[in-house]
């Protein structure tokens, strides 16, 4: 039943009873959730997040399907943690979320930083902020190192007029536009601390720990079977100690620190490969031996030590 003239469904009754499940929209979302799960290893408190949100946004559209008024939940979120710990995957997935459950019109991520919205110059600031939003519009924008926005110790930097142009577009697009902060989190807990205007207007902050030495290692597995690879007994266990020891070292970045020592291993191991100088079977090509990895730079610089 359709109340006149108004394109919605009529209320239901106060007796009748609704079937979340039943909904196309939380099929997709339950797609959208089982995705993560198999994507991402480990950060269970911030899967619980997401779910926690799907689950609010879900029980808020049963709501209305009942006549219960309330104001449109505010979904702009902080996501604080280190490199390569899923936090665009995330922010991917959310989206995904949001648009099966009609908060935005499209599954889509613009990825911004500072550079992308702050000018060199006076007047320039605005036009590209603007820009960036745009391209966002109906979807979500994805500002990462956020804190670079913020640069108290400089009286002429422009960063905070992106700020005051988003607090405008973040309260007046509520039902058009998402914004997700991105960046470690000491960084952005002054980044809020200085801008409470702000920081009241993003009311999810969902923290990414970085993964430990077992994770790592699982990720390791799974990159490297996607790319058709295998990693033979000894090598596994040399990548193993390549873990260890690189996680102790600078600009250890996670998991996309596990993706560059892989792609680094699949070189090494071409190389020797055509080295061989011999017909090469598919075990041969599937196959990244200890050889592949133990050319690894942190493995000579700890030997030179």
């Amino acid at each position: 039943m359709v109340e006149e003239g108004s394109g919605q469904p009529a209320p239901l009754g106060d007796d009748a009873e609704l079937d979340l499940s039943a909904d196309e929209s939380a099929a997709r979302v339950a797609e959208t959730l089982a995705c993560l799960e198999a994507e991402l290893v480990g950060l269970a408190s911030v899967k619980r997040r997401v779910r926690e949100i799907a689950s609010l946004l879900q029980v808020d559209r049963a709501r209305e399907r009942f006549g219960l008024t309330a104001s449109n939940p505010t979904l702009h979120m902080s996501f604080t943690g280190g490199p390569g710990t899923g936090k665009t995957t995330v922010a991917m997935r959310m989206a995904s979320i949001l648009h099966a459950l009609g908060y935005i019109r499209a599954p889509r991520v613009h990825v911004v930083t500072r550079d992308d919205l702050v000018g060199q110059f006076i007047g320039h600031t605005a036009p590209k902020t603007k820009e960036a939003l745009a391209r966002a519009a109906g979807g979500v924008l994805f500002i990462d190192e956020a804190y670079y926005l913020f640069r108290p110790e400089n009286e002429r930097d422009y960063g905070q007029e992106v700020i005051e142009i988003l607090l405008t577009e973040m309260e007046n697009e509520r039902g058009d536009l998402v914004v997700i902060f991105a960046g470690y989190p000491d960084r952005m807990a002054t980044f809020f601390s200085a801008n409470p205007g702000l920081s009241s207007r993003v009311p999810h902050h969902i923290e990414f720990e970085d993964y430990n030495h077992a994770e790592l290692l699982q990720i390791a597995d799974l990159m490297v079977a996607e790319e058709n690879f295998r990693f033979d007994e000894q090598a596994r266990e040399v990548f193993s100690d390549y873990l260890t020891r690189r996680m102790q070292r600078p600009n250890f970045s996670n998991a996309r620190s596990v993706r560059n020592a892989i792609e680094r291993s699949r070189l090494r191991q071409a190389r020797r490969l055509v080295g061989l100088n011999r017909p090469l079977g598919k075990e041969d090509l599937v196959t990244i031996t200890a050889e592949d990895i133990y050319g690894s730079s942190v493995f000579t610089a700890d030997s030179s030590d």
